[in-house]
């Protein structure tokens, strides 16, 4: 299925590994792009060093393309962004922020930039600003979110830009699929089917809490600070959201939360850690390998969409 966006990154299938941090290194994104798809090294708050060996370790794995998720809020992004111009990274798709500063040293760089946005006002503004494609993320998704749906949000961005638009946000199988290139979208954004990838480095506790999520385990966590995060429900959030609903201080919810994503993701600590996820967890019930997973999305959304 060829489309503006395999063409752009030269993959064979239009579908992206979501970049998720303590979750998308070396290993998963490697083995995502070895199948065909575009696999993400999630920089998240790691200092660029990190970012620099997991690169390393890719090119080792395959010669195919990968890119690097820049979370822009991180203390290291302005590092993070010149690793990945000087060790020629063939994707850069960001989030938390606007990348505009970075924008002129990977386009020198030969860089293809691919901001993650959540309105249609963001999504213009990086379309101006040179942006070669946008990821237009739902509510839906799991981590940090923003307030519109996938459903809603896909559509109107691709009604209001001219460069290819990626959706994401509650994708998890063929069905998914199929119905993003219907509102649109050139191709997908999957985070939580890869978490529980073979090749995906988390505990198996996170991965078994995925694989028995229920529809309605996912909870979201901090509207109040301004800073939403959908996770799976856990001694964790129900702390949190009860302290949320008492007025609890931005300082007191933030001190709940820190280093729980890692105690989750390395440590397995599927009680007390942030379990991030997003609602299509439910969906999720089998551990595949990368290649697996690609080509059964595939299949499924070739046989609904009937090659189109």
């Amino acid at each position: 299925m060829q489309t503006r966006v395999t063409e752009l990154l030269g993959i064979q299938y239009p579908i992206f590994q979501g970049g998720m941090a303590w979750v998308a290194e070396s290993h998963l994104a490697g083995a995502v792009s070895a199948a065909g798809g575009l696999g993400l090294i999630g920089a998240a708050n790691a200092p660029a060093d990190v970012v620099r060996r997991y690169i390393r370790e890719i090119k080792e794995q395959t010669d195919k393309p990968f890119g690097v998720n820049v979370m822009l809020l991180s203390p290291y992004a302005d590092e993070v962004a010149r690793v990945a111009a000087e060790e020629g990274v063939k994707v850069v798709t960001t989030g938390a922020g606007n990348p505009e500063k970075y924008m002129d040293m990977w386009k020198a760089a030969g860089i293809k930039v691919i901001p993650v946005v959540a309105s249609v006002a963001l999504a213009r503004r990086m379309e101006k600003y040179g942006a070669d494609a946008v990821i237009a993320e739902g509510m839906e998704s799991g981590g940090h979110i923003g307030a519109q749906t996938t459903m809603t949000l896909v559509p109107q961005v691709v009604d209001a830009v001219e460069i290819p638009v990626i959706a994401a946000g509650g994708i998890g199988d063929g069905r998914g699929f199929a119905a993003a290139r219907m509102l649109g979208a050139e191709a997908v954004q999957m985070g939580t089917r890869f978490v529980v990838a073979k090749e995906s480095v988390v505990h198996q506790n996170y991965k078994d809490r995925i694989l028995k999520a229920r529809d309605i385990d996912s909870e979201v966590t901090g509207t109040s600070t301004g800073h939403p995060i959908r996770c799976l429900r856990n001694q964790m959030t129900r702390e949190y959201l009860k302290k949320e609903k008492e007025g609890a201080s931005f300082e007191e919810l933030e001190t709940m939360t820190l280093g729980a994503l890692r105690r989750a993701v390395v440590e397995g600590d599927v009680t007390n850690g942030s379990v991030m996820a997003g609602q299509i967890a439910g969906l999720v019930k089998k551990e595949q390998t990368c290649r697996e997973i690609l080509e059964e999305v595939m299949a499924e959304a070739e046989a609904l969409l009937g090659g189109h």
